[in-house]
């Protein structure tokens, strides 16, 4: 396909493109900041209009953080929507602009040469190849992006965009957030059709509900979901841990999925550290204690079992010796390896923003579960169909 060669060419692109595709319904999800909710609520959105529209299109025109497919940097949440559900576009129209670290001091010096507007509309133009409807994903706030004029605001303009903003839970702050990216997205003439507060505290939902509906109400915005607070989404993977400690597997990494409940620091005598072994559990301790690491695997050998500990980490780069290493490998408890100290490990750990991965298909399924019950879909599918607003002024509607 000419396109897709197109976007990989280092070459100025012809100004004379334009937004080819203006008639395939479309979506921007844009959220007030980042991890408020952008992915999930993708994610959940895709499975639910799937059901009216059985050919569903994708596209992160910016991305900021992204792996290598095949020789392109392509990022993450595409590659975690292309695997959940094989959406049938080249990866690099659904992810056509990747920013490297210098590449906003390249396109400030000029350094970048081709047109990025144009970039974006020809990705979008492939990605809305015979689609019935097309998620955009945004990144961050809806100003993010303005340093190198690609900014969300400006990419929803480019791609002819109706806008929901999400934001997460609370009453004042939401609103504040809401109201300041709306200016914004205002601004350049586009149309924010309303809003989703995630992760609210699902005993707060009904009264969250009443106050969100009046609060937005004064920005002249309807309040499309709510979508409850649920731990399970929040719990990082035993490989997740491993990656921020950049640490690696010495056992177990067939079960690196498994799910972290609970930080227990193994700095107590083993006699006093049963208190740790409960399910979920990831245990950090020094690689040479090895009191402390037969108890786990003594432990583990019992039946029937306490449960599955998520894993555990040896810190301070100290392997313990070899025959017990040998043990560790005999059992299916993940291990992990990192030279980080037990206090910075731990800190890392807790403070770790939790993304969703692909192949979470259980963190999947909650998720397509809690936007089915929570969003409202229909009302979005009907607002993205009616004329927008600038469509009525010029008609004179």
């Amino acid at each position: 396909m000419a396109n897709s060669v197109f976007l990989d060419s280092p070459l100025p692109i012809p100004n004379e493109l334009v937004l080819r595709n203006t008639i395939t319904p479309r979506i921007f999800v844009a959220a007030t900041r980042m991890d408020d909710g952008k992915t999930t609520t993708s994610v959940g959105l895709f499975a639910a209009l799937q059901e009216r529209f059985p050919r569903m299109g994708y596209i992160k025109p910016v991305g900021q953080r992204f792996v290598e497919v095949e020789g392109a940097k392509i990022d993450e949440d595409t590659v975690l929507m292309n695997d959940t559900y094989r959406v049938r576009t080249p990866l690099r129209a659904m992810s056509p602009i990747a920013v490297e670290p210098d590449f906003t001091r390249r396109y400030l010096s000029g350094g970048i040469t081709h047109q990025l507007h144009d970039r974006v509309r020809t990705a979008f133009d492939i990605a809305a190849w015979e689609k019935d409807f097309v998620i955009i994903e945004g990144t961050g706030h809806a100003g993010v992006g303005s340093v190198f004029d690609l900014s969300n605001a400006t990419v929803a303009k480019l791609l002819r965009a109706k806008v929901i903003i999400v934001s997460r839970g609370g009453i004042g702050r939401p609103i504040d957030e809401i109201s300041m990216n709306l200016a914004l997205f205002e601004k350049h003439g586009v149309e924010v059709i309303g809003a989703i507060i995630n992760k609210v505290m699902p005993d707060k939902m009904a009264m969250l509900k009443e106050y969100a509906t009046l609060g937005l109400a004064k920005l002249g915005l309807p309040l499309l979901g709510m979508i409850p607070l649920h731990t399970e989404l929040y719990k990082p993977t035993v490989n997740q841990a491993c990656l921020h400690l950049k640490g690696e597997f010495i056992a177990g990494a067939q079960h690196k999925r498994r799910r972290i409940a609970k930080i227990g620091v193994g700095a107590m005598s083993s006699r006093h550290a049963g208190r740790l072994l409960n399910p979920g559990t990831l245990i950090i301790t020094p690689g040479d204690r090895e009191d402390l690491i037969m108890m786990i695997l003594n432990e583990d050998s019992k039946t029937p079992s306490r449960g599955h500990l998520a894993g555990v980490v040896l810190t301070d780069g100290i392997m313990p010796h070899e025959s017990v290493l040998e043990l560790i490998r005999q059992r299916s408890i993940p291990f992990i390896s990192t030279r980080a100290d037990v206090s910075s490990a731990t800190t890392t750990i807790a403070r770790m923003t939790v993304k969703t991965e692909v192949g979470d298909s259980d963190k999947i399924g909650l998720i397509q579960k809690l936007v089915q019950e929570h969003v409202q879909v229909d009302r979005i599918i009907e607002l993205v169909e009616q004329p927008s607003i600038s469509d009525q002024l010029h008609f004179g509607m």
